[in-house]
């Protein structure tokens, strides 16, 4: 065994150690499907913090011939498949963490040489027998081994994209890391399997396709490999009920991640949570809000409205397909709204965008505190006394605050249509969300109330019913809630309902509010 060629199966063995460990061995079962075959090339890019590096370790466990872990892996689901012994340690692993040599190396032909010398050191170690080829290269080398013995190599690269984060203005470092990975992998016949992770997926050079042959898994596409992005619902359920944790506040601390239609939980945060006791920000603590802060500042056309929007907990949408994989070329807001998919801060389906959860939101509150987003911070820090204001039945009071925050942030989100007063209306009432289940549009009665908000269990707080109208009275909004019957769905919620109209004229800017109680 070696440390790059053929490792033991230790890695592994200390996540299984941990008090939480997660069964995501039935991955393997995929990655088996596809051995030796045209698509035997996957690039997995996700956040920090979710399970990559685990990933790969466990694959390296199960495939090395450096170790037996037969036993190792005869307590999880993929012992259970007809084709675990068929390829249980029966391959030449070479696994790499490219941030070990990004960080020795001082150039890009540097650590393309650490790379081949200490891969070919392992070889020649682990291979006594072996005929050298004339000319030393580890293409060459890894041809011969493959000729000689016949055991076909499989390649796990973590961190892969680490060149595109460290390096992200030098064009020829990573063109010339791409054209390593390629000489080492495509078309090769030596290649079982390459399995790489990273935050990025695979950079896009134009005509320059150098890893082609990739399937991307990533936070836009991650088919048919959702289950294995984070923890699933069931996962964090059967902990929860294992630890004795409120599972709904965990859902709303920690849930949120959409993954083609699969919802995902940040594995870092959930492991703490249940491990820990307290409910704050885990994974965002591992890296300083500026990093959030950066992006979001940028001078793009519509960036503020959509991540003002999102603030409010709206759904913005974004076209993806322009993004350059790499964090430097940004031609539009939704080139940055697409990086922070990738990286972990929105949430994407079907072509919309979002903060997926409380953690994340408070990381976009933190980063907008200051430089020019004060208007917004104005609403946010009015919304207890705004909903202090409801519950009380204070009309007068809540269209008072209503009008502040939305001639304050005309600017941004727009004026005078239905949608920037929805918007204002969810950034004025931010903080309900800590005790409050909050509803857009909700299908109600007899059609859609534009916010529901139910209290959350164990919270003694009236639901409220809140309908906007444009150029039309309050009046008209209160009669439209009790005509079509917008109470009805909130059948599992027993006690007071606050019905709630509000209403401006696009004319006079001025905004009415009426306030109504109703027992149910």
């Amino acid at each position: 065994m070696g440390i790059y060629l053929n490792p033991d199966n230790i890695d592994f063995q200390i996540a299984v150690n941990s008090k939480i460990y997660v069964d995501k061995s039935e991955l393997i079962k995929y990655t088996n499907e596809l051995i030796y075959t045209e698509q035997r090339f996957i690039c997995v890019s996700r956040p920090r913090r979710f399970g990559k590096s685990m990933a790969a370790n466990m694959l390296a466990a199960y495939y090395s011939k450096g170790c037996d872990s037969k036993e190792m892996f005869s307590k999880y689901k993929i012992a259970s498949d007809a084709d675990f012994e068929k390829h249980l340690n029966k391959y030449n692993v070479i696994h790499i963490n490219m941030v070990s040599f990004l960080g020795e190396a001082q150039s890009i032909d540097e650590m393309v040489r650490f790379i081949s010398e200490d891969i070919i050191d392992e070889i020649t170690e682990q291979f006594p027998d072996l005929k050298m080829p004339r000319r030393i290269t580890l293409l060459n080398v890894l041809n011969k081994v493959f000729a000689q013995y016949k055991v076909p190599f499989v390649f796990i690269i973590d961190e892969w994209d680490s060149v595109f984060r460290e390096h992200k203005n030098d064009k020829e470092f990573q063109q010339k890391y791409l054209d390593f990975l390629r000489d080492i992998l495509k078309d090769q016949s030596y290649v079982a399997l390459a399995y790489m992770t990273g935050i990025l997926p695979i950079k896009k050079y134009g005509i320059h396709s150098a890893l082609n042959m990739f399937t991307e898994i990533a936070m836009t596409n991650a088919a048919p490999m959702q289950e294995f992005t984070g923890f699933t619902e069931d996962e964090v359920t059967a902990l929860c009920n294992e630890y004795q944790k409120n599972f709904n506040e965990v859902k709303r601390w920690y849930d949120g991640y959409n993954v083609d239609g699969i919802s995902i939980y940040n594995p870092k945060s959930v492991v703490e949570v249940l491990t820990r006791g307290t409910f704050r920000n885990y994974w965002t603590s591992t890296e300083t809000y500026e990093a959030l802060k950066v992006y979001i500042q940028m001078n793009f056309d519509g960036l503020r409205e959509k991540v003002v929007d999102m603030i409010a907990g709206e759904k913005v949408s974004v076209n993806t397909g322009k993004f350059q994989n790499d964090m430097s070329t940004f031609n539009s807001a939704d080139d940055v709204l697409t990086l922070l998919i990738h990286l972990g801060y929105l949430t994407y389906n079907d072509g919309k965008v979002w903060i997926p959860n409380s953690e994340v939101q408070q990381e976009f509150i933190n980063s907008i505190e200051d430089g020019g987003w004060e208007t917004v911070m104005n609403a946010i820090r009015s919304s207890d006394e705004l909903i202090e204001a409801t519950i009380e039945g204070d009309a007068e009071k809540v269209a008072e605050l209503v009008e502040r925050a939305h001639d304050e942030n005309a600017s941004i989100i727009g004026y005078n249509n239905e949608m920037s007063l929805s918007c204002v209306i969810s950034l004025a009432y931010y903080s309900a969300r800590k005790e409050y289940i909050i509803h857009r549009e909700l299908a109600t009665g007899k059609g859609f109330a534009d916010l529901v908000f139910i209290p959350r269990k164990n919270v003694d707080k009236p639901a409220m019913v809140i309908e906007l109208k444009w150029n039309k009275s309050a009046d008209t909004a209160i009669e439209q809630i009790k005509r079509k019957q917008y109470t009805d769905k909130t059948a599992e919620y027993t006690g007071e309902i606050i019905l709630v109209g509000i209403s401006y004229d696009a004319e006079t800017k001025k905004h009415e509010c009426i306030i109504e109680k109703i027992q149910k």
